[in-house]
């Protein structure tokens, strides 16, 4: 017995065709949100118009009859890995989340080597970032308190402060609780306070627990992570979205397909016919498919068996 089976006259038919028609755009919409997949999307989705135009004519429909089981196996394949997509661009998201820290623990470590081959941009792209994403350090701006951000060829060491500061540190690092320009807040209504953060009598009426406006407080960890994993989000709904849509379509399009196979007339459009999406049950269509599979498996075995036989 077919799985969902629809009565379909003439009118019925020429409606699935035309709302077919009309998934097309609205696929081809999804697929442009989706620009990795958009050029996929559209070439796949200009085959299935020629075949919803072709299939209101039951003699074209006889040429695309051969390919149509197919193409039908092909796009549930695709939404196979639509689906899989979809799954990676949320659960990745914990992989992305740890691999921007440590790409910024390593960014920050490395901010000072701008005359060192591979790392001479780095100061200029963690600026850039820090600028564009209101953010500073790693967690926060303390970050910069744990390292050496200075390069060397830029500290005075004849100088007793300087000195004295390297000497003190385990490993001879030269460190200070400062931050990067890139960290100032331009709406702040003072002048950037980037050195002596910490130090409230090094500057006048400061308090570093009350100036949430002179830096960027948020470090660029969260900001970064809330940035992409908003955007892999986006990408991941766009997708299932895109996911409906091909599975509507390829409904619609077995439906419109089976009907013009069964109709009683072909010569008479106006005669009814019947449409499916599985001709047999659900239950029973699995079940054959399984059988298919063992049969092929069999099928494999003996072939592999005889080989040796060949050979001798």
């Amino acid at each position: 017995m077919p799985f969902m089976p629809v009565k379909f006259n003439l009118q019925k038919r020429v409606k699935l065709a035309q709302g077919l028609w009309m998934l097309y755009w609205f696929s081809v919409i999804a697929g442009i949100l989706i620009f990795s997949l958009g050029i996929f999307f559209k070439i796949e989705l200009r085959k299935r118009r020629k075949v919803c135009h072709d299939s209101l004519d039951p003699i074209k429909f006889s040429k695309w009859k051969p390919m149509l089981k197919t193409y039908l196996l092909l796009c549930c394949s695709f939404n196979v890995l639509l689906v899989l997509v979809s799954l990676l661009c949320f659960l990745m998201q914990f992989s992305v989340y740890l691999t921007l820290a440590e790409g910024l623990s390593y960014a920050i470590r490395f901010y000072k080597d701008t005359d060192t081959p591979g790392r001479c941009f780095m100061k200029r792209t963690l600026d850039m970032t820090q600028i564009e994403f209101h953010c500073c350090g790693n967690n926060n701006f303390r970050d910069w308190f744990e390292v050496q951000w200075i390069s060397n060829r830029y500290l005075d060491m004849s100088n007793d402060v300087v000195k004295d500061r390297v000497l003190s540190n385990v490993e001879g690092k030269y460190l200070m609780d400062s931050v990067p320009f890139s960290c100032c807040n331009p709406g702040s209504p003072r002048p950037c306070i980037q050195h002596h953060l910490t130090n409230n009598s090094a500057h006048y009426d400061y308090d570093h627990r009350t100036e949430e406006l002179n830096i960027w407080t948020r470090g660029c960890l969260e900001a970064l992570f809330s940035y992409y994993s908003s955007l892999m989000s986006s990408i991941g709904v766009f997708v299932l979205f895109a996911i409906i849509l091909e599975s509507v379509d390829m409904a619609g399009l077995k439906y419109l397909s089976t009907a013009l196979e069964t109709m009683a007339e072909p010569e008479n459009p106006e005669c009814e016919s019947e449409g499916w999406l599985l001709e047999k049950g659900v239950k029973e269509t699995f079940s054959d498919l399984l059988t298919k599979l063992k049969t092929l498996g069999r099928t494999n075995q003996v072939e592999g068996g005889d080989a040796p036989e060949a050979n001798t």
